[in-house]
This record gives C-alpha cells, sequence and structure tokens, in this order.
C-alpha cells in the first residue's frame, strides 16, 4: 500500500497528542472514578469529537479557522469557559463527602456521558489547528478519498483505544478504592487544572 508510511505516521502521532494530558484526559478519568459506564461513554463521547475535528480537517475547517481570527476566538471562549465551568464544578464537589458525592452524580442524569466527552474535546480549536496542519502536512495533496477515509478511521481507533483504556484503568475497584482514601486532593488538583486549562485556553492563542 503506497499510503500506509503516512496511515502509521497518523496513528502515531495521533496516539502521543492523546497520551499528552489534557482536557479529554482529565475528563475521562475523573468520570472513570465515579463508574466504567460513565468513563467510557465519556471516552466515546471524546473520540467522537475528535473524529467531528478529523472530518472537518479534511474538508478545510483547519484552514479556515487559521485564516478567520473571530471564528476561532469563538470557539475558544466556549471552550474555555466550559472548561472553567467543568473545573469549578469539580473544585466545589471536592468539599463534600464522599458518598454524598457519589449519590449526587448517580441522580444527576442531565449531561450524559458522552455529551460531557463530545463538548470538552469539539470546544478545542486547538484540535481543528492541529488536523488542519497535521493532515495538510502528512497526506499529499492529491490523495484519493478512502485514504482520507482511512486517516478518520485510523484517528477514532486510536484515540478510542486509547481513551477507553483510561477509563478501564481508573474504574478499577483498586484504584477507585484508593481514590476514595485521597478523593478532596485529586479532585481539587484536577479541578484546578481544567479551570488552568479554561484561562489559558481563554488568554492564550
Amino acid at each position: 500500500m503506497d499510503y500506509l508510511p503516512q496511515l502509521l505516521t497518523i496513528a502515531a502521532v495521533m496516539l502521543l497528542a492523546c497520551v499528552s494530558p489534557g482536557p479529554d484526559f482529565i475528563a475521562v478519568t475523573s468520570n472513570a472514578l465515579v463508574s466504567r459506564k460513565r468513563g467510557m461513554g465519556v471516552a466515546l463521547g471524546t473520540s467522537a469529537g475528535i473524529t467531528l475535528w478529523a472530518v472537518l480537517a479534511i474538508v478545510g475547517l483547519g484552514v479556515l479557522l487559521n485564516t478567520v481570527a473571530w471564528l476561532y476566538d469563538a470557539i475558544r471562549v466556549v471552550g474555555a469557559g466550559y472548561l472553567i465551568y467543568m473545573g469549578i464544578k469539580m473544585l466545589l464537589g471536592a468539599r463534600r463527602p464522599y458518598g454524598d458525592l457519589e449519590i449526587s452524580r448517580t441522580q444527576n442524569t442531565s449531561t450524559p456521558a458522552p455529551r460531557v466527552g463530545l463538548l470538552v474535546s469539539a470546544t478545542n480549536p486547538k484540535a481543528a489547528a492541529f488536523f488542519g496542519s497535521f493532515f495538510i502536512t502528512v497526506l499529499p495533496a492529491q490523495a484519493p478519498w478512502w485514504v482520507l477515509a482511512a486517516a478518520v478511521v485510523v484517528v477514532t481507533v486510536v484515540s478510542f483505544a486509547w481513551f477507553s483504556t483510561l477509563a478501564l484503568m481508573f474504574s478499577t475497584d483498586r484504584v477507585r478504592a484508593y481514590y476514595a482514601k485521597v478523593r478532596r486532593p485529586i479532585d481539587a488538583l484536577m479541578g484546578a487544572a481544567l479551570v488552568g486549562l479554561g484561562l489559558r485556553l481563554a488568554l492564550v492563542r
């Protein structure tokens, strides 16, 4: 296959991008600590958001965001606001007893897990810039449609494989038992990280 090296490069770079801690990582792991089902749901939504950006990059949105400043800034502000909102929720939750928090999270179904992952991923304009520049660099300009489709499939498989692995790992009884003992500092750290990422996204282009 003539395009196999390019597809393997996409897989390797995508895995490195996923492994790098960021909002997606925190969203998946923090929800997996609540339950395996919720963690897997966020992993699914996160992967769907990444797939969306990959598809949009192929049709040219990545280039558009790099040239239309107000559109990039609009998505950036929305994404920053959502990250800060999630971070504040985690910081407030860190002050509550673990049992009360479990009951609250179980009863609160207003935001389905896949939607949480999708919102975190889809409101990250840096993903559009990443895919836009990355695909343009790696894929030939005249690549056939099936190569473009294969690139999207590779991105989807790699991202879901990584985030679902995280969800499974952080939802094990051993990890959750440890989390129950040190939940407050972990939630406070994750919440502060999300707020920090949101502020950084809002203030730094």
